[in-house]
């Protein structure tokens, strides 16, 4: 074969391969990924050169509360209808959208249906396990004794379920000890707010009865420890009067020792402000050890309150000039002794890990509603990430 024949001859097949790769390129996009509790539906566009079928999947447990309308066609169209029963749990859900071209790869979107909204449950006063999926939320424990506590941005329980309002804080509160696991919120410049700190002591949550909770409106503990935000105050500045006197209610407090809570822990908490002011949102849980802990407060406050053993931040972050691989996200914790041995200007970078490490030692599973997001892959790389240098140098 001459040069200029062998040179035709190739110039044709890639065409012809060219033309195959473009008609098997398929693409889908709904018009919305969150689908709500009620029954609805939502358009969905697909992209394609050729024939094309639609298929659904559900995860192991669940089945057939979707359908799709078409479930087959050819070329580009924008009028496919993805329909959706209502959703009767108090757990979210998802469905995976597939498209399959009569040649060439698939592609697949999730979707995920909110749950039913619910009523505070157990005869106590929040929930048992969280109906919600804010990512900032850990995962729950069924009948532990514990249960959520949802504030909202005026002070008040949070019950609209998406409807109104905005979410400020949530705990998950111990009724045997008086004081909460953790505490879970988002936090971003706009939520933070402005002003100054201002003395909020004496609020009562009215999330609960007064009878239950510690009175810190004249004083601390006893013992000689201090009143340790979880929240701090100055993650909800002085512009939201309401949310920043909800941060001195005493379901976000635990009994410190004091050159702990002015030292590397308050060194800490400006740090996460800092990496607030760089993401689109920081998602932040502030937690405590306490179950073994040998040691209680005074009473001052009504009760005795178990002492923590160990404090613990998990912070998952969202921004779009971080992280590309994984979608923006990415995480990191700190997990602390809690001891008045350690010097008020230690460096919190000798207490650094990574989210996995924090889960093995605290035997929380954070971040559960990550992988509903990004996928499971993705979820396990940034919870097992080794700590980059943004969070050691910022």
């Amino acid at each position: 074969m001459s040069r200029k024949h062998f040179l035709i001859a190739l110039s044709v097949l890639l065409t012809a391969l060219w033309g195959c790769q473009k008609e098997d390129s398929v693409s889908i996009s709904p018009r919305s990924t969150s689908l709500s509790a009620e029954a609805g539906s939502v358009f969905v566009g697909i992209v394609a050169q050729g024939a094309w079928t639609l298929s659904l999947e559900y995860p192991s447990g669940t089945t057939g509360w979707a359908s799709v309308n078409p479930a087959s066609g050819t070329g580009s169209r924008n009028d496919v209808i993805l329909s959706f029963s209502a959703n009767a749990s108090e757990t979210i859900r998802e469905v995976t959208l597939v498209v399959n071209p009569a040649a060439g790869a698939s592609a697949r979107v999730t979707l995920v249906q909110a749950a039913k909204a619910a009523e505070a449950v157990g005869g106590n006063y929040g929930y048992d396990v969280a109906p919600m999926d804010w990512l900032e939320l850990p995962a729950m424990v069924a009948g532990d004794g514990r249960e959520l506590l949802v504030h909202d941005m005026s002070g008040g329980r949070y019950a609209n379920q998406g409807k109104s309002g905005t979410r400020n804080w949530s705990c998950y509160w111990d009724y045997d000890d008086h004081l909460s696991l953790w505490v879970a919120y988002p936090l971003n410049n706009s939520l933070k707010g402005s002003g100054s700190r201002k003395d909020g002591w004496g609020a009562l949550d009215p999330c609960l009865p007064e009878s239950m909770q510690p009175r810190l409106g004249n004083g601390s503990y006893g013992g000689g420890w201090t009143r340790g935000h979880q929240l701090p105050a100055a993650d909800r500045a002085s512009s939201n009067a309401a949310a920043h006197r909800s941060t001195y209610y005493s379901t976000n407090q635990t009994p410190q020792d004091y050159n702990f809570n002015t030292g590397v822990w308050a060194s800490l908490e400006n740090r996460v402000r800092n990496y607030a002011a760089l993401s689109d949102t920081l998602y932040v849980v502030t937690g405590c050890q306490f179950d073994n802990s040998q040691r209680v407060s005074g009473n001052n406050s009504g009760f005795y309150v178990k002492v923590p053993t160990h404090y613990f931040k998990a912070l998952l972050y969202k921004g779009n000039n971080k992280a590309t691989v994984t979608d923006g996200y990415m995480a990191v914790a700190f997990y602390l002794p809690h001891d008045s041995g350690i010097p008020q200007d230690a460096n919190s970078n000798d207490y650094i890990c990574s989210i996995t490490e924090l889960e093995a030692k605290t035997g929380i599973d954070f971040f559960p509603n990550l992988a509903k997001r990004i996928g499971t892959e993705k979820a396990k790389l940034i919870e097992g990430e080794t700590p980059n240098n943004f969070w050691k140098t910022h």
